[in-house]
Parts: structure tokens; C-alpha cells; sequence
């Protein structure tokens, strides 16, 4: 009787002990937080590279308008005597168009510049640079002109800014100027042509040496 009393007891602790047992793992896995996948960082797209822009041209002249073939790119260079005169850009325009009135009453131009009647404004970008020793002008006291446009055998005739005329070195129309050794001028300078352009080229005088070259070659060479 007492052994089977004994016997008793120990099956009921163990099935106690068994029953605790599970309790305690089930509240352990209850309990161990599970490792929880961190989200993955979003990947950014890689900014395309956009290709560089390329630099619109410079349009230096606009002589193909008038069928005429350039043999030299502009900007020229020519020199004379220590002083170098740059052609940059140099636009034809009807003396009536827009762009030849604009610029006649901006800057005062007189239409006509010789007893026959203008038909085109030749209108010039320019740097001239003196590399000489000596002062270098063209006022009253040194009035020969430095450099010309020659077309079709003859030489075209500057038009007067009177808005500008009493300036000297003018940055805007040139007129009047001086350039001291070494210095430097970029400007503007308008002409004026009385028939339609066959050839053209541009002459240096100074220091008693000189240099012409052909822009535009006569139509038919």
C-alpha cells in the first residue's frame, strides 16, 4: 500500500515536472524575439549622364548669301609696320533691311557715303593692335587711313557715326581713334558699297610696309 503510495507520487511529479517543462520552453520561444530581416535600402537609379551641349557656331560672315566663296575663314589677321588689324566679322546688308536701319539710326551713319547711291552697309567687327613704338591714329593730325576694304577694285568708303564721330576709340562705331605701344582696340567700323560684290580683300598700310589679303576671290578665277 505505502509503495504504491510512492509509486503514485513520483508519477505525479513527474508529470508535473513534465508539464512545467513544456510550460518553460513554450514561454522561452514565447519570449526570444525573432530576428526580424531588416528591410533592403532602395538602390537609387544612376543619373545618366547627358551628353555636353556643343557651342553654337559663330557667325562670323554672311557672304554665302550673296553666292560669293570665301578662300580664308574669318577671323584674318594682317600686319604692317608693327600694327595688325583683325578682321572678326564683317555682315552685308542690304542699305534698307532692318538690320542696315537699325544700325544707321543707332549710331547716326550717313546712308550715303559717296555721290552714288549706297545699295549695301558693310557692317565690321574688328581689333586692331599696335606693336610698334610709336603712337599710332587717325585723327586730323594722321588722317590716312591705316587699312581698307577693297571690292571689285576698289576701295570701300567708310561711313561717319556722327551719334559718334567726336569719340575717341570707341568701343560701339569707330571713328576717330589712337593706340598707344601695345595697346589694343575692339570695335566696330561700317562702310558702304555701291554694286554687288565679285571679289574682296582687305589692305594693311603702315611704317612703310604693308599686306592685302584675299577674303573673297574674283568669280571665275
Amino acid at each position: 500500500m505505502k509503495k504504491r503510495i510512492i509509486e503514485a507520487t513520483m508519477a505525479t511529479t513527474m508529470l508535473l515536472g513534465a508539464v512545467l517543462g513544456q510550460g518553460v520552453v513554450a514561454n522561452a520561444e514565447a519570449v526570444t524575439p525573432v530576428a526580424t530581416a531588416k528591410p533592403t535600402a532602395a538602390v537609387k537609379p544612376t543619373a545618366s549622364v547627358k551628353p555636353t551641349a556643343k557651342p553654337m557656331p559663330i557667325m562670323r560672315d554672311n557672304l554665302s548669301k550673296f553666292g560669293l566663296k570665301k578662300e580664308v575663314d574669318l577671323p584674318v589677321t594682317i600686319t604692317a609696320g608693327g600694327l595688325s588689324y583683325t578682321l572678326e566679322k564683317l555682315m552685308v546688308y542690304d542699305v534698307k533691311s532692318k538690320d542696315a536701319q537699325a544700325l544707321i539710326k543707332k549710331y547716326g551713319y550717313r546712308e550715303k557715303v559717296t555721290l552714288g547711291d549706297t545699295k549695301y552697309m558693310v557692317w565690321t567687327k574688328i581689333t586692331i593692335t599696335n606693336n610698334s613704338k610709336n603712337l599710332v591714329q587717325l585723327t586730323s593730325k594722321s588722317p590716312a587711313m591705316k587699312w581698307v576694304i577693297n571690292v571689285n577694285g576698289s576701295i570701300l568708303n567708310p561711313s561717319m557715326p556722327k551719334l559718334k564721330a567726336d569719340e575717341i576709340n570707341s568701343k560701339e562705331a569707330l571713328w576717330n581713334w589712337k593706340l598707344e605701344p601695345g595697346k589694343e582696340l575692339s570695335t566696330y567700323q561700317m562702310y558702304g558699297a555701291l554694286e554687288d560684290f565679285k571679289d574682296m580683300s582687305i589692305i594693311i598700310y603702315y611704317g612703310g610696309a604693308s599686306e592685302e589679303k584675299t577674303i573673297v576671290k574674283h568669280q571665275g578665277e
